[in-house]
């Protein structure tokens, strides 16, 4: 009887899992729109290794492990850098990012060369305690390579419980050719994105925005409320390295920047529109915006929006050219969101429908940055030409 209910048993979930493909099938199925003949040996061929893996591989498989497989596999095929699939960590890590606080190391990263790129270092964060300086190039998390990675993976794997350990391979700038192992200790990491201050000698303020997130438009309102006190006259707003963020915040933010008007469009596959919209309250001073090839997608449409919108000058060298969204939807497992799926929905379009993917914002002044001149020939061109207006 025993190895009866233990065959039975065996049948049972092979049925069950059975059943779960075929409604698979069934779901493809509906949203091709019922057009299977050229794909019908691929599904079927889905159906066959699954079975095989479950029954025939000389271990036994667990099934979440299968499922998770197939669907980074299908992710894997769009070929698009940005759509990813995010595991539970990854996806939770993905929403502190999101709200502003977490626990981590306190540096702001992006992907340049195919390699992990520190953009800045927070003062008095781990990081900065440890040595990391900007320009930085983490090689290694926690002995896993990370060369080539995505960056959500790549900050999901950075980020973790406060006062948990993580270990880092640091490719310095003055020693590109030798990695220093770092041994770093989480923090609960809460910095600000817009940082702000009075240039010296002037009635020009200084606004640096490091990324957006959901505190950033609060926190671009404090600091021009801030410069506006001490008396400012005209804006120097630093987009430089700035990889973006959330789209709802870069809207809400260029609307202190720019008239009345579309900010930005976003093209749905649909054929559908939707318009990011200003009112008529607006900064209306004198503005010159510095961008870099780092300043990349909300960046970017903050930037576009004030190029088009003639409301500010661009100096710097052509931005990175990221005119896609990425929309996150949740996975839901049971009890809740357990992982998230993001994945690339929609084409923006700049207020004058200027399309920018893979080709970047150019500047209207051209100033190339130079590390090992003293000095910062960018911002010093931004300051002429912002003291020109505000001296007519």
């Amino acid at each position: 009887m025993r190895g009866y209910n233990k065959q039975g048993s065996r049948f049972n979930k092979i049925a069950i899992w059975l059943t779960v493909l075929a409604l698979i099938f069934f779901v493809f199925f509906v949203a091709t729109g019922g057009i299977l003949s050229t794909n019908y040996n691929q599904l079927g061929n889905l159906v066959k290794v699954f079975t095989l893996i479950r029954t025939q591989y000389i271990e036994e498989a667990q099934t979440a492990n299968l499922v998770d497989g197939a669907i980074h596999g299908m992710v894997e095929a769009l070929d698009d850098p940005y759509s990813v699939y995010l595991d539970e960590e990854t996806f939770k890590q993905l929403e502190e990012q999101i709200r502003g606080s977490f626990g981590g190391l306190g540096i702001l990263v992006g992907v340049k060369d195919d390699l992990l790129t520190v953009m800045r270092v927070y003062e008095d964060t781990p990081a900065h305690r440890a040595g990391i300086n900007d320009g930085d190039r983490i090689t290694e998390i926690d002995g896993r390579d990370v060369r080539g990675t995505d960056l959500e993976t790549a900050i999901g794997l950075m980020r973790g419980p406060v006062g948990t350990k993580i270990e880092l391979s640091v490719l310095h700038e003055d020693n590109k050719d030798d990695p220093v192992e770092l041994e770093i200790i989480r923090e609960e990491i809460s910095v600000p994105t817009v940082d702000g201050k009075m240039l010296p000698e002037s009635r020009i303020g200084y606004m640096l925005i490091s990324q957006f997130n959901e505190k950033t438009p609060d926190e671009v309102l404090d600091v021009l409320a801030d410069l506006r006190d001490q008396g400012m006259r005209g804006l120097i707003l630093d987009l430089r390295d700035n990889p973006g963020g959330e789209l709802g915040a870069a809207t809400r933010v260029a609307d202190n920047f720019v008239p009345k008007g579309p900010i930005v469009y976003i093209d749905y596959r649909s054929g559908d529109e939707d318009v990011k919209s200003a009112d008529d309250n607006y900064l209306q001073l004198p503005l010159a915006v510095l961008v870099n090839e780092n300043s990349a997608s909300a960046a970017e449409i903050l930037a576009g929006a004030i190029k088009d919108t003639e409301t500010g000058v661009l100096v710097g060298t052509t931005t990175f050219g990221k005119g896609i969204v990425q929309t996150v939807f949740p996975l839901n497992s049971g009890s809740g969101p357990k992982a998230g799926l993001k994945l690339t929905t929609a084409r923006y379009l700049t207020p004058d429908k200027h399309d920018i993917h893979e080709k970047g914002i150019e500047p209207d002044v051209e100033v190339e940055y130079n590390q090992d001149a003293p000095g910062d020939a960018q911002l010093d061109r931004a300051v002429e030409i912002v003291k020109e207006q505000v001296e007519k």
